[in-house]
């Protein structure tokens, strides 16, 4: 017997690398070390590390720029409207930049007032290579705990379907983008490496 599955209701997150990412990671990291130096940051989300004001874009340089229009153009691709046809949307953007060593990471959140949300990785800080490293991005079921309660030992035999009603890791490596819906339930967990680990986050509202 044949039996069709379908996925409905689905949460996109999506990857996607920057073609020339050395050369833009090695300015980035220049730029945002040295305004670390010079500003004592902000708290949001973040245990520990230094966390930069939302207005990364004006002081980050080309590179800052570059990054964050191919965000946008990910963000773009990503979204249409209930018909399933594309959308130009001129996207209002707010970004940071985030330093963390280690013992650094950030509590579960969302972001109200967007509509998505997205890293870029500067500098993984070895964890693509090492996930004992800790420093994984990690994303809650949006259901919450609903389809873990009744049989917790239980998943669904589907793709993403053994993490029902609980979590995902996600390993990001320097150069990569994360973009995913700005309700999404998020945090970091703790990394536990020497190096540092430094990436620009973004939001994008209509």
């Amino acid at each position: 017997m044949q039996a069709e599955v379908r996925s409905y209701f689905a949460t996109p997150v999506i990857i996607a690398t920057l073609p020339d990412a050395p050369a833009v990671n090695a300015e980035l990291k220049r730029i945002i070390l040295e305004r670390e130096r010079e500003d004592e940051g902000v708290r949001h989300s973040n245990l520990g590390g230094w966390q930069s004001s939302w207005d990364f874009e004006s002081w980050g340089g080309a590179s800052a720029k570059r990054v964050l229009e191919v965000a946008r153009q990910l963000a773009t691709r990503a979204t249409s409207d209930r018909a399933g046809k594309p959308v130009r949307i001129a996207w209002k953007t707010n970004a940071w930049a985030n330093v963390n060593r280690r013992g650094h990471g950030n509590e579960f959140h969302t972001h109200p007032g967007a509509y998505w949300s997205g890293t870029y990785y500067v500098d993984d800080g070895g964890i693509a290579a090492d996930h004992a490293l800790g420093g994984a991005f990690e994303i809650q079921d949006p259901r919450g705990v609903a389809p873990a309660m009744y049989a917790p030992l239980l998943g669904f035999a589907v793709p993403g379907g053994q993490s029902a009603g609980a979590s995902e890791l996600i390993f990001p490596q320097s150069g990569q983008f994360l973009l995913f819906p700005s309700w999404l339930q998020h945090g970091v967990r703790p990394y536990l490496g020497d190096q540092m680990r430094l990436s620009v986050a973004f939001n994008f509202s209509v």
